[in-house]
């Protein structure tokens, strides 16, 4: 910006003049954009909460729409002898259910060998389920060796090996990782030391084949724990076994973990099946509450009264959305075999306020009478259910591509240009001022040299003969 000499020839205060015509040009416009960004703003905010809460009203719903949430099953029983859980596939049942045994890892125990005598050469092959692996053994190894090459091979998926020590020396202790007969632990010996591959010398010390029939058979190893299945009876006359302590495919949808078997005198636990379609109650009691947070908000964004104005009072965006949800809570829906039902019809209740309220009784009797239909009206088939067609009026409005988006899109653009407007108009500014200043100056500069030319004229006019110089 130039320099400006304020007042030296006119007296003038320059700089307070400019400043005064720039701010009557600026002030206006500044005060109009501020405005209409602050408006923009506020609609932007606005529809922005607006398209929360239909996502929230929408989300509320996602649980009913889901047909796997339906007709759910609720089982009980579950005691110091047994835990149940259940499927949808189990029917509304009861059943008694007796533990006969649990199922058992196998456990054996070679004799006692002394620590630092070699057990033997050979190989042993040791099978447990469908795990089989093989183990050489030097003329060198001890019992140490021995289980640590059991532990260590790669091949081995079945048998874990310890050593326990006592009075009379090491035992070799083999446990079968997974429990019942069919994992039962089985040790053929290869024992090239005396050739006998089944006595109680040498490497077939820990032989172990309980089949008689077999050729290979020798118990060489003490039997501390029998690998044995499960086993329950149900209402006193089905037996089912199991290799491990879970049934999955007795009982139809039941899954029942054995801990502990009965006596004599111990009371036989009890499995009682029942239906469970709480998710329509929950999901029903959620979609209200959030249902009632919506009508909250769109009446404080749509009011217009003594109290104040609403951001989207008389908004053609709000209305829309409000009357095509209400409307939705009125439409009829199918519900199977030829039918159809309302919203209404399953407790969900209209108060003069706008608000939902949920009629517990009257939906447990809806529910009890077909839940085959509540089921339908609100997952139903084929899109037409209660909460797909719920969801593509939402969606109209709050996906990437909805109403919504374009709105705050549209006024997202107009705050952008009034600023890039503002830009230029500060310029424009820069300008005029640039301009004021430098016609104020010049008119300054003229007058000074005006008020210069005078005093001359006036002191050579004084100078003259004859020219009496008045007395002030």
């Amino acid at each position: 910006m130039a320099l400006s000499f304020t007042g030296i020839g006119s007296g003038l205060q320059v700089n307070d003049i400019v400043d005064a015509l720039v701010s009557s040009e600026r002030a206006p416009y500044e005060s109009r954009i501020t405005q209409q960004q602050a408006e923009h703003t506020t609609d932007i905010s606005a529809v922005g909460a607006l398209k929360s809460s239909l996502e929230e009203l929408n989300t509320s719903l996602e649980a009913l729409g889901d047909a796997d949430n339906f007709q759910q099953r609720s089982i009980s029983g579950s005691d110091d002898f047994i835990s149940l859980t259940s499927e949808k596939e189990a029917q509304p049942n009861n059943f008694s259910i007796q533990v006969n045994s649990l199922a058992e890892n196998h456990k054996l125990a070679s004799i006692a060998i002394d620590a630092d005598i070699p057990v033997g050469e050979g190989k042993l092959t040791i099978s447990s389920g469908s795990n089989e692996f093989d183990i050489n053994v030097s003329d060198s190894a001890t019992l140490a060796e021995v289980r640590d090459a059991i532990n260590d091979s790669n091949d081995n998926d079945s048998v874990n090996a310890t050593i326990i020590t006592d009075s009379t020396g090491q035992h070799l202790i083999l446990s079968s990782k997974e429990t019942g007969e069919e994992n039962a632990i089985k040790i053929v010996v290869d024992d090239i030391s005396d050739g006998n591959n089944t006595d109680t010398s040498g490497l077939s010390r820990l032989a172990y084949d309980s089949n008689p029939a077999s050729t290979t058979y020798a118990e060489n190893l003490d039997e501390i724990i029998k690998a044995t299945d499960a086993s329950i009876t149900i209402d006193g006359t089905l037996v089912a076994s199991s290799s491990s302590n879970e049934f999955s495919d007795v009982i139809d949808g039941v899954t029942i973990s054995v801990k502990k078997a009965h006596d004599v005198n111990d009371d036989l636990s009890k499995a009682v099946i029942t239906e469970n379609n709480n998710n329509v109650s929950s999901g029903l009691e959620t979609f209200i509450e959030k249902f009632n947070a919506f009508i909250d908000l769109t009446d404080q964004l749509g009011s217009s009264s003594e109290e104040g104005i609403g951001a989207l009072s008389g908004d053609s965006l709000l209305r829309g959305a409000v009357n095509q949800v209400k409307s939705l809570l009125t439409s009829e829906y199918d519900t199977g075999n030829d039918s159809s039902s309302f919203l209404s019809n399953y407790g969900v209740r209209t108060e003069l306020s706008g608000k939902l309220s949920l009629d517990s009784d009257a939906l447990k009797e809806a529910i009890e009478n077909d839940s085959d239909a509540v089921q339908m009206f609100f997952t139903g088939d084929d899109d037409n259910g209660f909460v797909s067609k719920f969801d593509s009026v939402i969606q109209s409005y709050t996906a990437s591509d909805g109403v919504i988006e374009a709105r705050i899109d549209g006024r997202e653009a107009q705050i952008d240009k009034l600023s890039t407007d503002y830009e230029s108009f500060s310029l424009r500014m820069d300008d005029y001022e640039q301009r004021l200043l430098n016609q104020y100056n010049a008119m300054d500069l003229l007058v000074a040299n005006l008020n210069n030319t005078g005093s001359y004229l006036t002191q050579q006019l004084a100078s003259l003969p004859g020219v009496v110089k008045s007395s002030s």
